[in-house]
């Protein structure tokens, strides 16, 4: 632990940040976004190298992981240069990413050429047609080709992240961890999260909890929990016969909020203390009043740990979204 290590009220160090580079996407996946979305104009954005600032200013405060999310942060202009600078930074253990894939199979060299050390690649069905109805605008071969790109490129981390939605794609468990098993990367489940206004389903209908999809996957192969951590939400189950694994994060029936070491920074410059909370302050201002000043950033950085709050409590039901912010807003 260092000396400026990033404490909140409830004893929980916060090390791992995940960083927006743009609120832009190329798809449109229903349970991310409303089909006609208004983005950021540029003006009101954090520039690369307030980026950079922003992830430097973490590091020397003690954090040890960065994931880069969005949107889409392969649709950012430049992004290969921010990797490579954040890359660089002394201190800094993990430089992962979370991406939808489509563009991985021109960037996967050039991304662990940088300094990039892991992936997240989205994937919801391996239905062609299935997988255009979820994303509205996505191309499931492409996708495809980006993860091959990915394990050739051999970063020490990939997993598949999937949001299984009752009625839609939960007949596909099976086969997303069978996928899985072929390609040796792991693979976590997620309950969908209630950001944003949505109209084209209902969330309290759609929902699928992590212990109905413990139950369809122990139908061909019995879990046991690893107890590993990567830092991240997930909980990881282990198969006998596979050294990949299995993992569940559940926001709706398993609170994991008391081993919460996480902040997320979303492309406008807001400090998130909590994805289930608006608790959150301008890093932008500091950054455009103060460029430069990294003493001033990291006391508004370690000021902010006073009001991360202990937990969130996701409702389900039909009524507004208790955050009206959508999942491109707030950054993976």
């Amino acid at each position: 632990m260092t000396t400026h290590a990033l404490i909140d009220r409830f004893d929980r160090q916060i090390d791992y940040v995940r960083l927006s580079v743009t609120d832009r996407c190329d798809f449109r996946c229903v349970y991310c976004m409303a089909e006609d979305m208004t983005f950021l104009p540029r003006n009101q954005i954090l520039s690369l190298e307030q980026l950079f600032d922003v992830g430097k200013a973490f590091v020397d405060l003690g954090v040890k992981k960065i994931r880069l999310t969005g949107g889409e942060p392969l649709v950012r202009n430049n992004v290969l240069s921010l990797v490579e600078r954040l890359g660089a930074l002394d201190g800094l253990k993990e430089l992962h990413l979370t991406t939808n894939g489509a563009q991985l199979d021109k960037y996967a060299p050039a991304l662990k050429a940088a300094g990039l050390t892991g992936v997240n690649i989205s994937i919801d069905s391996l239905n062609e047609e299935r997988f255009r109805q979820l994303t509205r605008t996505g191309d499931l071969t492409k996708v495809l080709r980006g993860i091959d790109a990915a394990i050739d490129a051999g970063f020490s981390r990939i997993k598949l992240n999937a949001v299984i939605l009752k009625g839609r794609n939960d007949d596909e468990v099976l086969d997303l961890v069978d996928f899985a098993r072929r390609k040796g990367v792991d693979i976590s489940f997620i309950e969908e999260m209630p950001l944003g206004l949505i109209d084209e389903h209902s969330r309290a209908l759609s929902f699928c909890s992590s212990d109905q999809l413990r139950e369809i996957i122990e139908t061909r192969y019995p879990l046991s929990n690893s107890h590993e951590s990567t830092g991240g939400p997930s909980d990881y189950y282990r198969m006998v016969d596979s050294p990949i694994r299995v993992g569940f994060i559940s926001p709706h029936s398993h609170n994991f909020c008391h081993l919460c070491n996480r902040v997320r920074v979303t492309v406008e410059g807001r400090l998130l203390l909590c994805l289930g909370n608006e608790h959150s302050v301008d890093l932008k201002e500091v950054l455009d009043q103060h460029p430069g000043d990294a003493e001033r950033l990291q006391q508004t950085i370690r000021g902010a740990m006073a009001i991360k709050p202990e937990r969130h409590y996701f409702e389900l039901n039909d009524d507004e979204p208790q955050i009206v912010r959508f999942m491109n807003m707030t950054g993976g």
